[in-house]
């Protein structure tokens, strides 16, 4: 019975955060969905994959809807054996997003009950971090990966903690079924950050066992964690293994390429280049947004009210009411150093305090394992603005260079700042000695409330311009604009910092009331908490709202997109075809309907982003400056577009309807050459495209598919013909006839990695031509040729995800039964 009581506490803090959650997000008890811009974009990518799916039974591990095609192991593939996805599914029962934010809180209070904070504090710690700004943000945009990831990081770090303690028994378990729903998220950018993290916190207890010289104690911890590691790794096998199969097909791999599409030398040695992995980097004094969330702006679209600069210069120029309030509903008043920004990341005023607070009053070493990760995640995210320390890292620090949106590694930061919060609150309510609470309040006070004054007293350092400010406002008409966001920007600078100032002010009393027995610790705790959480509540829903916009019928949810006329035309032709949206390749919309050579992906594959970047899109203007609008026909030919069987294309009109334009040049879905041509790099291949007949001359590459080469020169008459006789996404059959023996090139994209090619039903080589398709040599006669996507990574990684599995259940089972025996040999006693 004691035991049941013990969880009492927990069980209505669980409770609490399912009602918080619900509450938060109120319109999904009503059957609403959360309208995110994100996962529109992917329910285009992966409709074809989700519509195979529920026609087959199946997966097809493949999708050619989407950059001319790609596996979908990046698009939600279902895998065999996938028993943590499940656990996955049970725990996430709330309808979404209020799910997310519940694993947010759970995570996050396990982590602060580990750390020996009691309930009440936890629970109001819990809520602290998931209302963090930019953890709520992800999910109004649909950066639901990410959430998911972000969520499981507590747990990890509870798990370790605990190993650390010497509870092996249960910090392995808790270590190794969390890790493993953390791998599950499917969010690598997110674990590997973490993984930094856990690094700093492995070197602070690591040190402190050496320092004892209890080196047992280490040893057992680490086999704890090479086991717990092994198996949370083996239950994902199939995802990570076709992840790491298919990084280096995507753009997240490193160029061949030795130059740029201008002709330039392309100097980057990382897999990705500097620019494109700095790009989203956080300004060095940005990072202020931290304790005062407008400090630069807030977002480019916030909502000004009727006392801006911007609503009054509306009504003075005659404007009405509702106009003025329109004109300044969404205004560009965010200036600093990163492209775009939804919200500001905003950790709370009162976080900050109690973070302060911690350094002075927690006596735990532990806080500067916390500190330390806080100031590295910070550094990091500053990208090219501290470009030192991140030049250092993508150069000697192994998949570093995988990621980009280094600003993002703040998550680290968000997640060490409400810990120590936390620890801060908990050590001035546990210290004896009044005096050194006194201190402790005093000192947090004076930091915080001295950076406040700073910054208010240092307004005349800033501009109030931006980045973006040249490329919105260059014209001398614009100009009076950029003069009034100037002004609202540093109406909003000072606002904040006077609402940061003041809550921080609160807090501090309150503590000082309950230091002079004012008021008593409980009550207390629940003021701060509020106040606390209260602070980022209002100023999360600036930015995630209840309305209409936000949330919507499940029906938009589900079909999001909606034909126009242009689509209608070019489904009328129901023969194999691809689809090119010229203004808008990086989107999903026209997956959705069609097989497209764009998409929209943050691992799109390397080759097909390249041909685009190097051969069409520098064409753009020479290519669509002749139209024959009229008959829908290009007057110009590409033979780039042609050899990818893009027979239609979308061209967006000023009014902003689309438009539908035939190439009636189009290769077709395969076809014979006369000769081969052999490249001997990846230069020399995506050169000889510039000026190539691709209906009549290949290109391969020798050093990599030389070997499988029999001839170059080949005949080709009027009857030789291959047509595609049925179409699955993983699977095609095509009819050939040819009287000589010949080289055929097919329209689609090449992966050796699982597609396999079949003659009369025995197994044939194929090997790249033009940089991105497929082709093989096909003997004299009449054939049917087969293309099978059959991935062996996926049945290799489903039998290592079910062994991994049953010794997780064993583990689980046995860890659940030496426990209780432990329990019971102690009440014995």
């Amino acid at each position: 019975m004691k035991q049941l009581q013990k969880f009492y506490p927990h069980a209505l803090a669980v409770i609490g955060f399912v009602l918080v959650s619900l509450a938060y997000f109120y319109p999904v008890l009503s059957g609403k969905q959360i309208f995110q811009s994100d996962i529109v974009q992917y329910t285009g990518m992966a409709k074809e994959q989700n519509d195979f799916r529920a026609a087959q039974q199946t997966e097809p591990y493949w999708t050619n809807s989407a950059f001319g095609g790609m596996p979908t192991y990046q698009l939600g593939a279902n895998y065999p054996h996938d028993y943590i996805g499940k656990l996955d599914d049970a725990l996430r029962f709330l309808p979404r997003p209020a799910d997310y934010l519940m694993l947010y809180f759970v995570g996050f209070y396990l982590l602060l009950i580990v750390l020996r904070t009691n309930p009440l504090k936890a629970f109001f710690g819990a809520l602290a971090f998931g209302l963090s700004t930019y953890l709520i943000i992800i999910l109004g945009v649909g950066h639901n990966a990410k959430a998911h990831a972000i969520a499981y990081m507590p747990m990890v770090v509870a798990g370790v903690i605990l190993v650390f303690r010497q509870r092996y028994l249960a910090g392995g378990l808790l270590t190794m079924v969390a890790a493993a729903l953390e791998i599950n998220a499917n969010h690598f950018q997110m674990t590997y950050y973490l993984l930094l993290l856990l690094l700093v916190l492995s070197v602070y207890f690591a040190a402190g066992l050496i320092k004892e010289k209890n080196y047992k104690a280490l040893g057992i911890s680490i086999a704890t964690f090479v086991v717990a590691g092994i198996l949370a790794i083996g239950a994902n096998a199939t995802n990570i293994m076709a992840t790491a199969e298919y990084t280096d097909f995507s753009m997240r791999g490193k160029s061949e390429l030795t130059f740029n599409p201008d002709g330039s030398q392309n100097t980057t040695t990382s897999s990705m280049k500097y620019d494109y992995i700095t790009e989203y980097s956080y300004g060095i004094a940005e990072s202020l947004n931290l304790i005062a969330p407008r400090l630069f702006g807030g977002s480019n679209s916030e909502v000004l009210g009727k006392e801006s600069e911007s609503y009054q210069y509306a009504i003075a120029q005659g404007a009405s009411e509702a106009e003025a309030a329109q004109f300044a509903s969404s205004l560009p008043t965010y200036w600093g150093d990163q492209p775009i920004v939804a919200a500001p990341a905003y950790i709370g005023a009162v976080v900050f305090f109690l973070c302060v607070l911690a350094l002075f009053a927690d006596n735990r070493k532990i806080k500067y394992a916390f500190l330390a990760a806080a100031l590295l995640s910070l550094l990091l995210s500053w990208g090219k603005n501290f470009a030192g320390l991140t030049q250092f890292f993508i150069d000697y620090v192994p998949l570093y260079d995988k990621f980009r949106a280094v600003s993002s590694i703040q998550v680290i930061l968000e997640l060490c700042m409400p810990v120590l919060a936390v620890m801060g609150l908990h050590a001035f309510f546990n210290e004896q000695d009044e005096a050194k609470k006194k201190k402790a309040l005093r000192y947090a006070g004076a930091v915080s409330l001295g950076i406040i004054a700073f910054l208010f007293v240092a307004k005349g350092m800033f501009t109030f311009s931006g980045a973006n400010d040249a490329r919105m406002f260059g014209d001398e008409r614009s100009r009076v604009v950029l003069d009034l966001l100037k002004a609202d920007r540093e109406s909003l600078y000072l606002a904040d910092l006077l609402r940061s100032g003041f809550l921080i002010t609160v807090a501090f009393g309150v503590l000082w009331l309950s230091l002079k027995s004012k008021i008593q610790q409980q009550t207390a705790v629940i003021i701060v908490g509020v106040v606390m959480i209260g602070d980022l509540f209002f100023v999360d829903k600036k930015y995630v709202k209840n309305d209409d916009q936000t949330f919507v019928s499940a029906s938009q949810i589900e079909q999001p997109f909606q034909a126009t006329e242009a689509d209608n035309f070019i489904l009328r032709d129901t023969s194999h075809y691809r689809v090119y949206d010229v203004f808008g390749r990086l989107e999903g919309r026209t997956s959705y309907f069609h097989k497209s050579v764009g998409g929209y992906s943050a691992v799109r594959p390397r080759r097909m982003d390249q041909l685009f970047e190097y051969q069409v899109d520098r064409e753009l203007q020479g290519l669509f400056s002749a139209i024959d609008t009229t008959n829908f026909h290009l007057t110009r030919n590409s033979q780039v577009l042609d050899m990818l069987n893009v027979k239609y294309l979308i061209m967006q009109t000023n009014d902003g309807q689309h438009l539908p334009l035939v190439n009636p040049t189009a290769n077709g879905n395969a076809w014979f050459v006369k000769q081969l041509r052999m490249a001997g790099s990846a230069d020399a291949e995506m050169r000889a495209l510039d000026k190539m007949d691709t209906k009549n001359v290949a290109i391969v590459n020798q050093t990599e598919f030389g070997a499988l080469v029999k001839k170059t020169v080949f005949e080709k008459d009027s009857t030789a013909s291959i047509s595609v006789a049925a179409y699955k996404p993983n699977y095609i059959k095509y009819k050939s006839r040819n009287a000589h023996d010949g080289l055929a090139v097919f329209s689609e994209m090449y992966y050796g990695n699982g597609w396999n090619a079949y003659i009369d039903g025995k197994k044939a080589d194929h090997f790249r031509a033009d940089y991105v398709l497929r082709a093989m040599h096909v003997p004299a006669g009449s054939h049917t040729i087969e293309f099978k996507f059959e991935p062996e990574v996926v049945q290799k990684g489903g039998t290592i995800a079910l062994a991994s599995s049953v010794l997780m259940v064993f583990l689980i089972v046995g860890g659940i039964y030496f426990e209780r025996r432990k329990l019971w040999f102690k009440d014995q006693k």
